[in-house]
C-alpha cells in the first residue's frame, strides 16, 4: 500500500511541475507584440489559463493531503498504536534524558578554573606628580605682513 502511494506521490509531483511550466508567465502578454499571439490558440479562445490553474489546483491539494496521509503515517506505530513512536536514528534520540526532581545530573567535564589575581585590600599609595611648567603657546599662523620686520620703536 505505501509504495502505491509513494508511487503516485511522485507521478503527481512530476504533472505538477509539468502543468506549472506549461502556464504562462505574468509577462508573456509583452511577448505577444513580437509574433507569439498565436500560441492561446492550443486550449481555446480563453486559453490555457482555466484547464492549467485548475488541473494545478487539485494536483496540489492531492499533493499536500498524500503529504499529510504519508507523514501521520510515519509517525505511527505499524501495530496500528495510536502513540507516535520515536523516529529511529533521530538527531534527538542520542539527547540525554532531563532528570526528574530530586535526581542528579549526569557529570559534564569542565575545563579546570583559572586562576585569577585577587585586588589588593589596601588602595596603593598617592604619588604627588608636579605640573607641567606653563609655556606660550607659538602663533598659530602669521599674516605676511607681520612676518616683515618692524623698525625699532622711537626712531
Amino acid at each position: 500500500m505505501l509504495l502505491i502511494l509513494n508511487v503516485i506521490y511522485v507521478l503527481i509531483a512530476i504533472a505538477m511541475i509539468a502543468l506549472i511550466l506549461m502556464q504562462r508567465g505574468a509577462g508573456a502578454q509583452a511577448g505577444s507584440g513580437f509574433g507569439g499571439g498565436a500560441s492561446a490558440t492550443v486550449f481555446g479562445a480563453r486559453g490555457s489559463a482555466n484547464f492549467l490553474s485548475k488541473a494545478t489546483k487539485w494536483l496540489a491539494i492531492s499533493f499536500f493531503v498524500i503529504s499529510m496521509g504519508m507523514a501521520w503515517y510515519a509517525t505511527r506505530k505499524a501495530g496500528g498504536d495510536a502513540a507516535p513512536t520515536q523516529a529511529a536514528g533521530g538527531m534527538m534520540s542520542e539527547a540525554p534524558a532531563v532528570p526528574a526532581q530530586g535526581g542528579t545530573a549526569p557529570a559534564v567535564p569542565t575545563a579546570p578554573a583559572a586562576t585569577v589575581p585577587q585586588a589588593p585590600a589596601t588602595p596603593a599609595p598617592q604619588v604627588e606628580v608636579p605640573a607641567a611648567p606653563a609655556q606660550q603657546a607659538p602663533a598659530a599662523t602669521q599674516s605676511p605682513e607681520s612676518a616683515k620686520p618692524q623698525p625699532p620703536a622711537g626712531g
